[in-house]
């Protein structure tokens, strides 16, 4: 088995539901006592969270290369970063860490072709949404046609993932994220990708008319498979 580097705290919240997964993941596969080989590294949200508030990109990516550093010397054999929007400076974290990083939109992407989407909405914060790492990549690599919802709409759905990240989940939020996914229905999509890992806390597939694809549990069972597969290939 090979052992999982987490790189997490981005929200705490989420990477809790990254460690119960993945390990539920491996005792499903292998049965008995198994469990996953972890190393966790979990960053203070606080900070980073401003950082981000004020486009600050080059620290953050400074304080993320250096924490994934951390993972990889410590001897992980790939690296997991737990979060959706910080997946915008993953292909700059490859170029300063020796083991390949598993990419949240490659293991999604999977999915959606698995089950035939080819035209899918995204909810995630601002960043995710309005930055094109995300987008153009499932366009470009994958050629998935991504919709998004409008202005307004993409600032109740950042402003309700703070919310999330500081444990306040309410039905009024849910009712909100389901009006924009019907929204997203309209125009065309065919799933929705919760592309934020803290949105699968709200709302869950099945909520839904449409297929709701929770990116922290396919994350996480993309990172299961790697572990206990012969080969690890690099992702990012």
């Amino acid at each position: 088995m090979k052992t999982i580097g987490l790189l997490g705290g981005m929200s705490w919240e989420s990477t809790a539901i990254y460690y119960r997964a993945i390990n539920e993941g491996v005792k499903n596969t292998l049965g008995g006592f198994h469990s996953a080989k972890i190393l966790l590294n979990s960053l203070e949200f606080g900070h980073l969270e401003q950082l981000m508030q004020e486009e600050q990109w080059d620290t953050i990516e400074e304080i993320l290369i250096a924490n994934a550093r951390t993972v990889d010397r410590a001897g992980a054999d790939f690296l997991v970063v737990c979060t959706n929007t910080m997946h915008k400076i993953v292909p700059k974290i490859q170029e300063h860490i020796s083991i390949p990083i598993l990419h949240i939109v490659d293991a999604t992407a999977g999915v959606l072709l698995a089950k035939g989407i080819k035209k899918v909405g995204l909810l995630g914060t601002t960043f995710t949404m309005e930055h094109d790492f995300y987008k153009g990549r499932l366009m470009n690599k994958f050629g998935i046609e991504v919709v998004v919802p409008i202005a307004e709409d993409r600032n109740h759905i950042h402003r309700i993932i703070d919310e999330i990240c500081m444990g306040d989940c309410n039905d009024h939020s849910k009712q909100e994220y389901l009006r924009i996914i019907t929204s997203l229905q309209d125009q065309g999509a065919e799933a929705v990708i919760l592309g934020c890992t803290e949105i699968g806390i709200l709302v869950k597939d099945g909520d839904a008319d449409i297929p709701l694809l929770d990116t922290t549990l396919i994350h996480a069972e993309a990172a299961v498979k790697m572990a206990l597969s012969t080969q690890t290939t690099e992702m990012a």
